[in-house]
């Protein structure tokens, strides 16, 4: 049995209407039920998988998930 896996980020075709035909980055966020919508629209799907697996992704990635964790703590402490 494997051992769970925290989701991982990966590249979706937009949903909006106004920029059909596009793809986008999502991020799973805990504690969310949809997950966010991060960097541009992207013409094709591996033009948004390059963008994620690159280190301006990743650091973006990183970024949104600490600045998440961030919250965690303060909604803990009560602010």
């Amino acid at each position: 049995m494997k051992k769970y896996q925290k989701p991982q980020a990966y590249a979706a075709e937009t949903k909006d209407q106004r920029h059909a035909g596009t793809f986008e980055v999502l991020v799973p966020m805990p504690d969310r039920v949809k997950p966010h919508r991060l960097a541009g629209q992207f013409p094709t799907q591996q033009a948004a998988e390059g963008w994620l697996h690159s280190d301006e992704g990743q650091d973006a990635i990183a970024e949104l998930l600490a600045k998440e964790k961030g919250k965690d703590k303060d909604k803990e402490k009560g602010r």
